[in-house]
């Protein structure tokens, strides 16, 4: 490393007056260091600069040994398996000098790098912040997952029959099946579901389960879909109150839960009136074709591990973005940097994805094309819909996308639920609570909200007593 370049560092560090995620200053070289070359070799590699004071200010250490540190950080790197190969240097500054180490991540197939007499699950570390916390075995079992592939969805359900799975659905399959490779079906039907994994043993398998189900919740009951309406842009802003504007648990076979996933954020997104020329366009805040790629990658790529069962897909709606996220990180070579490139494609669950390359939704279109087009077509469609791209964040145990919201443009017309409702009493003599909620295709809570606004400001009025089931409601002026 060039004098210069350590310069620039170490002013950084003074001026926040910490470290950082990819700098760490040490005063000299102890078994503390085995923490840090674990976690910078485990995730995005990182800079050791040891010789300077962090409780001084960053300045250097008075009589500090660099060739002694030099010698003693080399040996703590043999302590690893497999063992750091940082680059080391020693770089005068200011007034002595300094050791500096930089340390790669690590390639895939090598990790986790963890202290050799800790053992893989005790050993292996990660940086957080500005420090080191231990790998849970949840993140150790997916880094040595990602050695190899994965077989989740080929497992049989032990409690599961052929007769849990649809019969149009599985029909259609096999239909589909047969047209295709007739040698397949040769041995009678029994032996073909077999040879396509559709039943292990007597068994369907997680995958043929997932896809082709009645009910997979049965069987694993939160191997399902959550999704939450919040009121402001996080989880804990409201205190009071409703703290959610509308919920929902969303079950049944993957392409089932897709659909219903993206008319659950069609019902609670606004849709804006884009006047051009003399016509008017309605635009979404959030384009459907983007919404049901994500849903269908997250079902798709999430982990199908036994410690992940446990654990739902969630899409939150916030009011300024929408989210999708799912248990287990990106698989393989992929990264959330070079995500949808030409070339860059793997899959975490190679049946499923076969499955869902040759089912179709209700509506129809096949639920998934297994080209690696997902991420392209969720790009394209924000931009045609004036939105930004959309992010993707990738940890060891969750990848999520994000969607934000578009920028009003000036020639835009937006209609709130407030407008919506108080719109539609002025059209008619008087609503019911339903038929206000089927005509907007906002949520109970979102017109029972507007209502009570509505009722306050003493511009509309109940045509019943209180609490009557037959409640109406009508515009007074």
């Amino acid at each position: 490393m060039l004098g210069h370049e350590l310069a620039e560092m170490i002013n950084q560090l003074r001026t926040v007056g910490a470290e950082s995620s990819s700098i760490e200053a040490k005063t000299g070289v102890g078994r503390a260091v085995l923490e840090t070359l674990s976690a910078f070799s485990n995730h995005g590699g990182g800079i050791l600069i040891v010789g300077v004071s962090e409780n001084d200010g960053f300045t250097v250490v008075q009589d500090f040994n660099p060739k002694a540190a030099r010698d003693a950080l080399t040996n703590f790197c043999d302590q690893l398996s497999p063992p750091a190969r940082p680059e080391i240097s020693i770089v005068p500054f200011e007034s002595g000098q300094v050791l500096v180490a930089e340390i790669p991540e690590m390639e895939p197939q090598d990790k986790p790098c963890y202290v050799t007499e800790r053992g893989l699950y005790k050993g292996s570390y990660i940086r957080t912040g500005d420090s080191e916390r231990r790998l849970t075995p949840y993140e150790v079992d997916r880094i040595v997952e990602n050695k190899g592939q994965p077989s989740w969805d080929r497992e049989p359900v032990p409690d599961a029959s052929l007769e849990d799975l649809d019969v149009a659905t599985l029909s259609h399959y096999t239909e589909k099946q047969q047209a295709a490779r007739e040698k397949t079906f040769a041995d009678g039907m029994p032996t073909a579901l077999r040879r396509l994994q559709v039943l292990r043993d007597d068994n369907p398998t997680l995958a043929s389960l997932l896809t082709m189900g009645d009910y997979p919740q049965q069987f694993y009951p939160r191997l399902a879909v959550t999704f939450a309406l919040y009121p402001g842009t996080g989880k804990g802003d409201i205190t009071e109150g409703f703290r959610l504007l509308d919920s929902a648990r969303i079950t049944g076979p993957i392409p089932e839960m897709v659909e219903e996933g993206v008319r659950l954020v069609e019902k609670n997104m606004r849709t804006a009136g884009l006047i051009e020329g003399v016509f008017r366009k309605d635009v979404p805040d959030y384009p459907p074709v983007a919404i049901r790629e994500a849903l269908v990658n997250a079902l798709m790529h999430r982990d199908y591990s036994p410690t992940a069962l446990g654990t739902p897909v969630q899409i939150d709606m916030y009011v300024d973005r929408l989210q999708i996220s799912n248990p287990g990180g990106l698989f393989g070579g992929v990264t959330a940097e070079n995500l949808g490139q030409p070339g860059v494609s793997t899959s975490r669950n190679q049946l499923l994805s076969t499955f869902l390359e040759d089912l179709s939704f209700s509506s129809g279109g096949t639920v998934a094309e297994n080209r690696g087009t997902g991420i392209a077509v969720m790009r394209s469609a924000t931009a045609s819909a004036l939105m930004p791209p959309p992010e993707f964040s990738n940890t060891l145990t969750h990848f999520t996308v994000t969607f934000h919201k578009r920028k009003v443009a000036s020639t835009e017309t937006h209609e709130t639920a407030y407008e919506k409702v108080s719109r539609l009493l002025q059209e008619r003599t008087s609503w019911s609570t339903t038929e206000l909620k089927e005509a907007t295709g906002l949520s109970r809570t979102a017109v029972q909200k507007s209502l009570n606004q509505l009722l306050t400001e003493g511009v509309a009025e109940v045509t019943e007593p209180l609490r009557s089931p037959r409640q109406r409601y009508r515009r007074t002026r």
